[in-house]
C-alpha cells in the first residue's frame, strides 16, 4: 500500500512557489493530487488518475497495473489518464478501468479516445461498471458512495491477507454507510483537508472524531492542502493518526 499522493487538487507547493504554513525544507510537505497504489502477491491496482501519474508512477518503480478504479470525476483524481496509454504498452492490452456508471459516463465523454480509439490509436482502457463489491487477484473490494459537495465520490475498502484497508477521500460527511464500511479497520487512509470548514471535504478536527469512534488501528491523512505542515500537524494529532505523505508506504 503506497500513498502516491497526498494533496489536494493545487498541490503543496501551489503555482507561485507558494508553500503557506509548509516548512519547504521538510520534503513530506511537497504533496502531489491524491492517488494510492495498492497492491497484493502480484496484484496492482491504482486508484485514480492524478494530473502527477507520470511522476508518480516513476517514482514508485511501476510499469504494469491491473486495473484503475476511479473514484470520481473531479480533474485531479482523473486528468493524468492519457499517461495509461504508456500501461498499455507495458501490457500489451487495454487496462481494466473501472468506475460507477455516472463517473464512467463523464470519463469517456472527456477522453473518447481513451476508451474507443480511433485510426491509428487504439483503445488503451476497457471500462467497466464499478459494483458494490468484488475482487481483482486476492483483493477483495467493498465500495460506497460517498457525497461530496453536489455530486459524490466513491469510498473503498480492501481486503486481503487477513488486513483490511479503508480509503475515503473527497467527501464532506459521514453516512451510516460509510462508517459500516469503515468501522474497525487496520488502515484508514482518509481525507482531511484542512482545519477550517469546506463545503466538500472533512476538517482535521471531524476526521479525528470520526476515528475514536470508529477505531481503526491506524490512521493516515490525505488530500491536505498548504495550510497543514507536516511537523505541527503530526505533533498535535493523538496516538494512531498520522499525516500521511507522498512515497509513504504501508506494509500490512
Amino acid at each position: 500500500m503506497r500513498i502516491l499522493g497526498s494533496g489536494t487538487s493545487s498541490g503543496v507547493p501551489r503555482i507561485g512557489n507558494d508553500w503557506g504554513a509548509c516548512d519547504p525544507a521538510d520534503p513530506r510537505n511537497r504533496r502531489t493530487r491524491a492517488s494510492l497504489l495498492v497492491e497484493h502477491d502480484d496484484t496492482r491496482i491504482l486508484i485514480d488518475t492524478s494530473p502527477d501519474m507520470r511522476e508518480q508512477l516513476l517514482a514508485a518503480g511501476v510499469a504494469r497495473l491491473d486495473a484503475v478504479i476511479w473514484t470520481h470525476d473531479h480533474a485531479d483524481h482523473c486528468h493524468g489518464i492519457d499517461d495509461l496509454r504508456q500501461v498499455f504498452h507495458a501490457l500489451g492490452h487495454p487496462i481494466r478501468g473501472i468506475a460507477r456508471p455516472w463517473t464512467l459516463e463523464v470519463l469517456q465523454h472527456r477522453f473518447g479516445y481513451a476508451f474507443s480509439g480511433k485510426p491509428g490509436y487504439p483503445a488503451t482502457i476497457a471500462a467497466e461498471t464499478l459494483p458494490d463489491q468484488f475482487s481483482i487477484g486476492g483483493i477483495a473490494i467493498e465500495v460506497v458512495d460517498q457525497p461530496h459537495g453536489r455530486g459524490t465520490s466513491t469510498g473503498l475498502r480492501f481486503s486481503a491477507g487477513g488486513k483490511i484497508v479503508g480509503y475515503a477521500t473527497d467527501f464532506h460527511e459521514l453516512t451510516p454507510d460509510m462508517r459500516s464500511l469503515y468501522k474497525g479497520l487496520d488502515l484508514w487512509i482518509v481525507d482531511a483537508l484542512r482545519h477550517a470548514p469546506h463545503p466538500s471535504h472533512p476538517t482535521v478536527s471531524q476526521v479525528v472524531a470520526w476515528c475514536a469512534d470508529l477505531a481503526p488501528a491506524r490512521a493516515a491523512l490525505i488530500h491536505m492542502d498548504q495550510s497543514l505542515d507536516y511537523a505541527t500537524l503530526a505533533a498535535a494529532l493523538p496516538p494512531g493518526i498520522e499525516p500521511g505523505h507522498d512515497k509513504l508506504e504501508f506494509a500490512l
